[in-house]
């Protein structure tokens, strides 16, 4: 009898652990992306990655300091880095940030870990975080698969 549970056990894991996605690769130029700054002023992230700490200073309207003027001249280094020759953006975590993906359905592994972890508990956050009506429904089908397989895990405890 162990053995059936500790087979079904592995079977379920499993069956989680080995999924399938497909993500199509939108390469985005950073000359289309615009970013909002200052009083109703957009700039592109081209433009942001180019633009002199002055310039920055007369459209966002406020005055930086030292430090901050460090920071920006850094964070413009990174961008440049992350816009290649042709200028498309080759970083795949700024590519994601501007991607606007769908979040309203595929797999979920947060809430679904939550479900699983914390169980009665993770769906209930699920529901009381608030935020798009999919995405919401979303958040909400995976807490209750992650409880599920929940109670499948107790359920094989409790039998063996």
């Amino acid at each position: 009898m162990k053995k059936i549970g500790f087979l079904l056990l592995a079977l379920v894991i499993g069956g989680i652990s080995f999924a399938s996605f497909i993500t199509p690769k939108n390469a985005r130029k950073a000359s289309e992306i615009l970013i909002p700054i200052g009083n109703n002023t957009e700039i592109s992230l081209k433009d942001l990655s180019l633009i002199k700490v002055k310039d920055y200073e007369l459209l966002t309207g406020k005055h930086l300091n030292l430090f901050q003027k460090m920071s920006f001249k850094m964070g413009q280094k990174k961008l440049r880095k992350s816009i290649s020759a042709d200028g498309t953006i080759n970083n795949d975590k700024l590519a994601k940030v501007f991607a606007g993906g769908d979040f309203t359905s595929g797999f979920n592994g947060g809430w679904f870990v939550l479900g699983l972890l914390l169980g009665l508990i993770g769906v209930l956050l699920s529901y009381v975080i608030n935020g798009d009506e999919g995405i919401k429904k979303n958040r909400q089908k995976w807490a209750w698969i992650g409880f599920g397989v929940w109670v499948v895990i107790w359920l094989i405890f409790i039998v063996l």
